[in-house]
């Protein structure tokens, strides 16, 4: 029999639910149709909207690398989270080409689960034919996740040449805006600065405005800086406990399981990470170990949606929160339907550039998007939208347009 296109999938399903006047064959081979989707074909490409010099100088995002999943059922999914080219040539394509849309557990295991983004659009072919949202597929019952914002000022990586008074000032727009929390870098060459930037902020938002701090595990390496021994991270985390710092996220290296663990018993703040981490045996090692009071795995680093369930899956059990590492623009759609199915309390929206907000630095990206926006805020939530897979209207046009060649 021909294929039934997705609307008129739903329609006949309706009537049957309705009346029952759908022959009961059809439906059946309607059903089988859906089983037995294959992928036709996977790409990614980069895309480049044009912006002016003044909106690139401030830190608008213009460029995306996307990922597109074709089926035999007509279908496309997509995310803006996409693998670079030469990961589907080498590996990927001769994985996934041909197989059944549906087995997400083998694609992982060939391979998918070195490009969650490409995962990501994967799942969006899912939903759209399901006529759900990926959240909703995977027993998610939340439409909205409270928001906090991560800033990075532009100029020196480690953030000393920004004053406290800028980081509060930023922390007072974000609060006003409606916003719940921001997290900024503890990078400063004095790590004792970073809880003196943690009184002044606090001092500014009040007792009710998260703010957290992320060591970045590794990254304070490109700035010369050493790994904190324990010493430091013990006096760094005891002065931002005094200014109700609401967590510290990464202060010693990932491969560390022990450290974190300690000053996690030490102080009351919460201690958290985990971004850097690909599948699950980290996150095994770091609950045995009692690593982190908080999980973060990585929306699409750690390996895509399915396995951000597992993690938090595993963390419930023994009693761990798991809040997604976050990301920016039109990237976060994959991230967000990941966090609704987990039920987790907070999203990440990273990297902010200051004084932006995250609606003002995304609009270039609205261009590829039927209708424009693809999430709203509302009392400091994001608000996850009702279109079926990852929530993404993608005007296909648009994407042909802006693509670089």
């Amino acid at each position: 029999m021909a294929h039934l296109s997705r609307r008129d999938f739903l329609k006949a399903s309706a009537a049957v639910a309705a009346a029952g006047t759908w022959p009961i064959g059809r439906l059946q081979a309607a059903l089988q149709d859906i089983r037995s989707v294959k992928i036709t074909g996977i790409d990614s490409f980069a895309i480049r909207i044009p912006v002016s010099n003044e909106e690139a100088a401030v830190g608008k995002i213009a460029s995306y690398q996307v990922a597109r999943v074709d089926t035999d059922a007509g279908v496309r999914g997509y995310s803006f989270a996409g693998p670079p080219s030469d990961l589907l040539d080498a590996r990927l394509r001769p994985a996934l080409v041909g197989k059944d849309l549906f087995a997400i557990e083998r694609h992982l295991k060939n391979g998918l689960i070195e490009s969650g983004g490409l995962e990501h659009a994967l799942w969006d072919a899912i939903g759209k034919l399901a006529g759900q949202p990926v959240y909703r597929l995977l027993g998610g019952a939340r439409k909205s996740v409270k928001v906090y914002l991560t800033c990075v000022w532009p100029g020196n990586l480690d953030q000393s040449h920004v004053s406290y008074d800028q980081q509060a000032e930023m922390a007072v727009r974000i609060q006003k805006a409606g916003f719940k929390g921001m997290k900024i870098r503890a990078w400063r060459p004095k790590p004792l600065d970073d809880a003196e930037a943690c009184r002044v902020i606090r001092a500014a938002v009040g007792p009710d405005f998260a703010i957290m701090f992320d060591r970045t595990a590794h990254l304070p390496h490109s700035v010369g800086q050493k790994t904190w021994d324990y010493p430091t991270a013990l006096k760094v985390a005891r002065a931002m406990e005094k200014h109700q710092a609401t967590w510290l996220e990464e202060p010693f290296d990932r491969d560390d399981f022990l450290s974190p663990a300690r000053l996690a018993r030490d102080v009351d703040i919460p201690i958290t990470g985990g971004e850097g981490y690909v599948g699950l045996d980290p996150f095994r090692e770091c609950l045995m170990n009692g690593t982190y009071d908080i999980l973060q795995p990585e929306g699409g680093g750690s390996g895509g949606i399915m396995i951000c369930r597992k993690v938090a899956a595993m963390a419930e059990a023994f009693h761990v929160p798991c809040i997604l590492h976050g990301t920016m623009g039109l990237r976060l759609a994959g991230w967000v339907q990941a966090s609704a199915a987990i039920g987790a309390e907070w999203q990440e929206l990273a990297l902010i550039t200051p004084p932006l907000l995250p609606e003002e630095q995304w609009s270039p990206g609205f261009k590829v998007l039927n209708g424009g926006k693809f999430f709203g805020f509302k009392d400091g939530e994001i608000v996850l939208p009702d279109l079926p897979g990852i929530g993404l209207d993608v005007d296909e046009e648009a994407l042909e347009r802006y693509r670089v060649r």
